[in-house]
Formats: structure tokens, C-alpha cells, sequence
């Protein structure tokens, strides 16, 4: 079984994290349908386990803690409009440092990649984000800002551009973890058009 948390926090962008939800729950839907055992299972987690408002006003609640509810074998962190506002948020800056220091592997969606970025684990990686901020992300401690593709996979962290990216990223993991043949089955179950590879 693997093990997913995603990160909602006050200001995230709903898709960001429900994108994903949906392409991992989907994925162990089709494993259960072939007789399979599920093999992904996702919680959603919040700095302290708080209620978390998205941008736009939908509020989740009844969230695990993200300090306490690992570790996760994959840890998505979804981006937001106000960068500034949640990189500067010493209670989000912990809840990504609590579910990256159990994680195997760590994800990113849109501006979340600033907050590992500030956290210290995109130094020396490549990484992408929204096409918009690429220019602003090559200022962080990244190898390279990538412009031009949907996810950019560095081993252990995988990043992904804007938005709708993060639904690309997610069949790419639903790809290394159980393999391609159901990422595809999962896209098409999805009803959208999905390539292995992350160019644009």
C-alpha cells in the first residue's frame, strides 16, 4: 500500500490538491475493480490538522495533522496565489518540513514549489512550476528552473507546473509506483489525454 498526503493549508488552490486526490483514488478504484488490492491510500493533511480554507472560500475540515499522520511514502505540497503569504507562514514552513522528513518521495504542484524551495529541498535540483514564476523560481535555490514541461522528475522530488499539471504529475507517480499501464487506464478512467512523457 502507498501511502499519499497531501498538504491543504489556508489560500491553496483547490485543484492543486484535489487533481491528484482524484487521480490516486481512481488508480486504487481500478486495482479493487481487477481484484487487485488498493494500492494507493490518501489523507489529507493541515498544519496542526486545522480547517483549511482554498482560495476562493471552499473550507475542508476534519483534516489529520500533518506533523502527527506519517510518514507518507509520496507527500503532494499544492501551490497558491499568495506565494508570500504562505511561504512566510512559519506553521505551513512546518508542515512541509514534518511530511518531507518521512516521505520517499516528495511532490509538488504549481507554486508549491517555492514552498520546498524555502524549505531547502529543491537546492540544487531541478524543478518547474506555474509558467508564470519559472523566472521568479530560478531565483530560489534550484539547478534549473524548467520552463515548458508538465513535471519535472529529480529522483526523490518531482515538481510540477501549473495548475492541471498536477492531475499530468500524479498519473506519472500512479506510472513509477504501480506502473504505466494503469497511469494510462487511470487517464482514461479520468476521461483526459495523458503522455508519459512531461513535455508540454
Amino acid at each position: 500500500m502507498t501511502r499519499i498526503g497531501i498538504l491543504v493549508y489556508d489560500g491553496f488552490d483547490l485543484i492543486d490538491a484535489g487533481g491528484p486526490y482524484e487521480v490516486f483514488l481512481t488508480a486504487a478504484r481500478l486495482q479493487q475493480r481487477a481484484g487487485e488490492d488498493a494500492g494507493f491510500e490518501v489523507a489529507l493533511v493541515s498544519p496542526g490538522g486545522a480547517d483549511a480554507v482554498a482560495f476562493g472560500g471552499m473550507t475542508l475540515t476534519a483534516l489529520g495533522a500533518a506533523e502527527e499522520a506519517g510518514p507518507f511514502d509520496v507527500v503532494v505540497i499544492p501551490g497558491t496565489i499568495d506565494v508570500a503569504a504562505a511561504a512566510g507562514d512559519p506553521r505551513i514552513a512546518a508542515a512541509v518540513a514534518a511530511l518531507v522528513s518521512g516521505a520517499g518521495l516528495t511532490t509538488s504542484v504549481c507554486t508549491g514549489s517555492f514552498l520546498l524551495a524555502r524549505g531547502g529541498i529543491l537546492a540544487g535540483l531541478p524543478a518547474t512550476t506555474h509558467w508564470e514564476d519559472v523566472a521568479d523560481l530560478a531565483r530560489e535555490e534550484v539547478a534549473d528552473a524548467v520552463a515548458g514541461m508538465r513535471w519535472v522528475d529529480a529522483g526523490d522530488v518531482v515538481t510540477s507546473g501549473g495548475l492541471t499539471s498536477g492531475i499530468h504529475m500524479a498519473l506519472h507517480v500512479v506510472a513509477r509506483v504501480a506502473g504505466v499501464d494503469l497511469a494510462h487506464a487511470t487517464a482514461r478512467q479520468l476521461d483526459m489525454d495523458w503522455s508519459a512523457s512531461p513535455e508540454r
